[in-house]
C-alpha cells in the first residue's frame, strides 16, 4: 500500500471537520454566554463559590471554563471519530493533558489524532479471550489508549506544541498593518471559495486556533465574510437595476428572499443555488469581496468573541464600528463586482441545471 493509499484510509481531514462540526455549537454557546455576562459587567472568576458572585459574574465564568476546555473538545471529537466510542475517553484524556501543560488547541488536535488512532490500532490488532471481549470498548481500549496518549503528550510532543504555539501568537500579535492586510485578503477569500464547504472548514480549524490563544481577529474574518456574501449578492440586484442590467431569472430571486435573510445570521450556504448558475463569476465576485472585508477586518481590529451569529457578532466586539466597515465593504464589492461582470439573462425563463449537473455536481470535487 503506498503512501498515498494510507493517507486516503486514514482519512485526518475528514475526522478534524467532524471534530468541528461538534466543536461549533459548543464554541457559539459558550462564546454568547461570557459576551452576554461581560456585557452586562460581569468578570470571569476563579471559582464560583457561595455567594461570592452575581449572574453575570456566574455567565462570564460558565462561557470561559467552557472555552477553556476547546482542547479536549477537540480532541474528544477527533478520536470519537476514528474509533468510535472506545476513542471518546483516550480523547478526552489526552486533550486535558494538552490543556495542563499549555499545549493549546494545536495540542488538543495533535493529541486527538494519536489517541484515536492508537484506540484503532488496539481494537484491530489486540487480541483477548472471548470472555474479555465486552470489556474491550468500555475498559482495556480507553486504558491503554489513554496511558500511552496521555503520556506522549506530556513527555514527548506537549513543550514542542506549546512552544510553537506561543511562537507563532506572538507573530501574529506583533504583525503589521500590511502583513495584516495580506493575512485577512488571504482569509476572507478562502473561506468563501466553497461557501462552506471543507476549504472553509479547513480554514475555520486554522483561524479557532488562533482564537482559542485570544486572537479573534481572524475568526472573524472568515465570519464577517460568510454574513455577508448572500446579502451582497442581493445587493448586486439593485445595482444591476441600475445598470438595466437583469442578472437573476426570477427562480434566483425567490432564491434571495431566503438566502440574504440566511445571510444575516451567518449562514451562507442558502446562496449556493445563484452560485451553481454561474460557478465562476459566482466564486469571483464572492472571493473579491471576501479579500476586501477579510482586510478590513484584520487592518482594524473587528475582533469579535462568539464566532458565529452573523451581525449579533458586532456587539461581542471591542471595535463594533470595525466589524460593520468590514460587512459594508465586502457586500459593497461583492455586490458591485457580481452586477459588472454578470450576464443578461432572461428575467422570465428559469435556467435548468439538470443536463449539466455532472459537470458541475459538488460531488466531483475532489480536495487534496
Amino acid at each position: 500500500m503506498s503512501m498515498k493509499d494510507i493517507w486516503v484510509a486514514a482519512n485526518p481531514k475528514g475526522h478534524l471537520l467532524t471534530a468541528i462540526s461538534f466543536l461549533i455549537p459548543i464554541v457559539c454557546g459558550a462564546g454568547f454566554i461570557i459576551a452576554i455576562g461581560m456585557a452586562m459587567g460581569g468578570t470571569a472568576q476563579s471559582s464560583l463559590a457561595q455567594d461570592n458572585f452575581n449572574i453575570w459574574q456566574a455567565l462570564a465564568t460558565m462561557g470561559g471554563k467552557a472555552l477553556g476546555l476547546l482542547p479536549v473538545v477537540i480532541a474528544c471529537g477527533i478520536a470519537g471519530s476514528i474509533a468510535g466510542k472506545p476513542g471518546i475517553a483516550p480523547g478526552f484524556v489526552v486533550g486535558l493533558a494538552a490543556n495542563s501543560i499549555n499545549a493549546g488547541f494545536i495540542g488538543g488536535i495533535i493529541g486527538g489524532y494519536i489517541a484515536g488512532y492508537l484506540a484503532q490500532a488496539i481494537i484491530k490488532h489486540v487480541k483477548v479471550p472471548s470472555w474479555a471481549r465486552g470489556l474491550m470498548p468500555t475498559l482495556i481500549v480507553p486504558f491503554f489508549a489513554s496511558i500511552i496518549s496521555g503520556l506522549i503528550m506530556v513527555y514527548i510532543i506537549g513543550s514542542p506544541i506549546g512552544v510553537f504555539t506561543d511562537a507563532l501568537t506572538s507573530f501574529l500579535r506583533e504583525m503589521g498593518t500590511s502583513s495584516n492586510l495580506v493575512l485577512g485578503a488571504v482569509i476572507g477569500a478562502l473561506c468563501i471559495v466553497d461557501f462552506g464547504g471543507p476549504i472553509n472548514k479547513t480554514c475555520f480549524a486554522f483561524v479557532l486556533t488562533l482564537q482559542a490563544q485570544g486572537i479573534n481577529e481572524p475568526i472573524t474574518a472568515l465570519q464577517l465574510v460568510n454574513t455577508a456574501t448572500p446579502i451582497g449578492f442581493g445587493l448586486a440586484y439593485f445595482i444591476s437595476g441600475l445598470m438595466r442590467k437583469n442578472i437573476y431569472n426570477h427562480e434566483e430571486i425567490e432564491t434571495l428572499k431566503s438566502a440574504v435573510p440566511m445571510g444575516i445570521v451567518n449562514i451562507v450556504e442558502g446562496s449556493i443555488p445563484i452560485v451553481m448558475n454561474d460557478i465562476i463569476r459566482g466564486i469571483a465576485a464572492a472571493a473579491i469581496g471576501g479579500a476586501c472585508g477579510g482586510a478590513v477586518t484584520m487592518v482594524y481590529g473587528a475582533d469579535a468573541t462568539v464566532p458565529f451569529g452573523g451581525v449579533l457578532m458586532i456587539p461581542t466586539m471591542s471595535h463594533p464600528m470595525a466589524g460593520v466597515m468590514a460587512l459594508v465593504v465586502n457586500i459593497f464589492v461583492t455586490g458591485v463586482v457580481y452586477a459588472i461582470i454578470k450576464k443578461d439573462v432572461p428575467r422570465d425563463v428559469v435556467i435548468n441545471t439538470d443536463d449539466e449537473e455532472e459537470d458541475i455536481s459538488l460531488d466531483d470535487i475532489k480536495i487534496s
